[in-house]
């Protein structure tokens, strides 16, 4: 379950201002499992409409009225089920599909407000109706696969997890939890967030490992098949082509860096005949609403705010599950798990802090001022944060020190695979610990 946002999601529901809510995310991050857990679990009943399967007949109805106790009447006949405004829950799924529904949300905000009603849907099929976005009318939340925290929660082991809580908000962990936690940091590098290849792994821990594993890769490799089917579905032949060419690129790329910081992305070989930004803005910008790569701003100077000082042409770019950035490299499950995977892993570890940060709805920015480098800036109410990432035990990091030299930051801090420890001026703390930076920061422990 994604705890964190059903938290939000029932403080959406006790929202007396509340207006329908758009949950966007990836295909296949669970969006649909999430909006029906939380109807069945918090309202007298729950509707169901998918528009991905019943695009046909709802197109009809919504192009015929989009007056809410209309549509409300009509879908309560087309599903033999009678809808009750005032205590159930209404999930229009893939909202996509059936542009006028968007449409029909403005009016469900200004004449049907005591409607719980939920819309779910790519970010790109929504960014790209030809309908108006109700601007103003809509509350929004972005859905991101599991992260570290949720996998470790799906194990069902009380003990460990109550070790993990404790640790980030006592900065202390006994070794042997320590040990138990980056074991299991190891299997989610394999595995990722992916809701359904999750559910494979946990469903089949009674296997060999690696068997378990082989199983977990097989659903990871056609997860990936599946969303470049999508290019051409959503962008047209050519820009599929362009689309596609990109997303094959970003982990060859990552995987260039060995074991230095992953460095701006480039523009160079792309795509055939093309270079520069512009050549490559659209597949970009398309892979970044649907949500499948996640999007570093690197700025030279480290001042608020920090998107001032920023320039389009100048980011990082990495995938947005873990699991399928290995999958996609084709690195071994085992080799993941033995932690044997070259010099590369620097570049994997940084990759999935940069998922763990996304997920924690953290902006996500970098730095970089000539020879040096800081992974993330974290913007922590006006106070900028340097965060360093580390794969293994070595925590030097002479760019995090030529930082602290220059802005003297309250803070800062080295992700690794140590234990928590203070270093000078800055603070060493677990990898898997990534997903509660902010957590930590407001509980001003750190």
């Amino acid at each position: 379950m994604k705890r964190t946002l059903y938290d939000r999601l029932l403080l959406w529901k006790d929202d007396e201002k509340r207006k329908p809510l758009v949950l966007h995310g990836a295909r296949q991050v669970g969006k649909t499992w999430l909006l029906k857990h939380f109807g069945e679990n918090e309202f007298s009943g729950v509707h169901h409409i998918d528009f991905d399967r019943y695009k046909k007949e709802l197109t009809l109805l919504f192009d015929e009225t989009i007056d809410p106790y209309k549509l409300i009447e009509n879908l309560s006949l087309m599903f033999f089920r009678p809808i009750d405004i005032e205590r159930d829950l209404l999930i229009f799924d893939e909202i996509q599909h059936v542009p006028r529904a968007l449409t029909s949300l403005k009016y469900f905000c200004e004449q049907l407000p005591q409607m719980a009603l939920c819309a779910a849907g790519s970010l790109l099929g929504v960014s790209l109706s030809h309908e108006s976005y109700p601007v103003g009318k809509t509350d929004e939340m972005n859905l991101y696969p599991l992260n570290f925290e949720e996998f470790l929660i799906n194990h069902d082991i009380p003990l460990l997890y109550q070790a993990y809580l404790a640790g980030y908000k006592e900065q202390h962990i006994a070794p042997i939890a320590h040990q138990q936690l980056m074991e299991m940091l190891k299997c989610y590098y394999v595995t990722g967030g992916m809701p359904e290849v999750v559910r494979t792994y946990l469903e089949n821990r009674d296997l060999n490992i690696l068997l378990n594993m082989d199983k977990v890769r097989k659903i990871q490799l056609n997860l990936i098949s599946n969303y470049m089917s999508d290019f051409a579905k959503h962008s047209g032949k050519i820009n599929a082509i362009h689309i596609a060419s990109v997303f094959e690129n970003i982990p060859m790329q990552l995987a260039s860096f060995m074991d230095n910081s992953v460095e701006r992305y480039k523009f160079k070989d792309v795509l055939p005949n093309k270079k520069g930004f512009n050549a490559l803005r659209g597949p970009i910008d398309w892979l970044s609403k649907a949500g499948l790569i996640l999007k570093v701003n690197i700025c030279n100077r480290a001042e608020v705010p920090l998107k001032s000082f920023c320039k389009d042409n100048l980011f990082k770019l990495y995938f947005f599950d873990v699991g399928l950035l290995g999958a996609s490299l084709e690195i071994s499950p085992s080799s993941l798990m033995l932690d044997n995977y070259g010099m590369t892993k620097g570049f994997f570890v940084e990759n999935f802090v940069a998922t763990e940060f996304a997920g924690a709805q953290i902006p996500l920015y970098s730095w970089t001022h000539r020879n040096s480098e800081v992974e993330f800036i974290i913007d922590n109410n006006g106070r900028l944060i340097p965060v360093e990432v580390k794969a293994g035990q070595r925590t030097k990091a002479k760019s995090l020190y030529q930082y602290i030299i220059k802005y003297r930051p309250e803070n800062a801090y080295i992700f690794s695979s140590k234990q928590f420890a203070d270093d000078d001026t800055k603070q060493i703390v677990p990898l898997y610990f990534a997903g509660q930076l902010k957590n930590m920061l407001q509980s001003k422990k750190i």
